[in-house]
């Protein structure tokens, strides 16, 4: 991804060509990720894999569906690696993926990578990333439940409204 990016508020994203940034329906691969954050001058690589997890609050969960908008998404993805370069300059790579779809207990739902000369701004730039994503991008998700008569139900969560409401989602 070379070309400036635009979104709706006017500012420019120029995504720089080492960072990745992918939304996509396939399985997500750590060592794919964990190979496009490295780089010569890295110190560390810190990665962050969001899973499925099998409840929330207590409900049995048997898989999430997500939905994104995808080209507001990677602005979004472009907009959080140039927001992480302004607070820690010396970040070298970037790597954000997300998958939309169906997805069951125990797949990866999300890889966010950030490569640093040093550990402390690796782990910081990482954990900055994951947040500000959950709040800005447009990616929404759907859980399946179990219930206890056996059928299913359904609920839609916004991850950033599930993330300010304060809730386990």
């Amino acid at each position: 991804m070379n070309s400036v990016v635009t979104n709706t508020l006017n500012f420019r994203v120029k995504p720089r060509a080492e960072d990745s940034f992918a939304i996509t329906l396939a399985p997500l691969s750590l060592a794919e990720i964990y190979a496009k954050a490295d780089d010569p001058a890295n110190g560390a690589v810190v990665v962050m894999s969001g899973m499925v997890r099998n409840q929330t609050d207590g409900k049995p969960v048997v898989s999430l569906e997500y939905q994104a908008y995808e080209p507001m998404a990677l602005l979004v993805f472009a907009q959080i690696a140039a927001e992480i370069r302004s607070l820690w300059p010396d970040a070298k790579r970037v790597v954000i993926h997300h998958r939309i779809g169906r997805l069951q207990v125990g797949e990866i739902s999300v890889l966010v990578a950030v490569g640093c000369p040093h550990r402390s701004e690796a782990f910081e730039a990482c954990r900055y990333a994951i947040d500000t994503l959950k709040h800005n991008a447009p990616i929404w998700k759907k859980e399946w439940y179990s219930e206890l008569d056996g059928k299913l139900s359904s609920s839609w969560v916004s991850i950033g409204a599930c993330e300010q409401s304060g809730q386990n989602c």
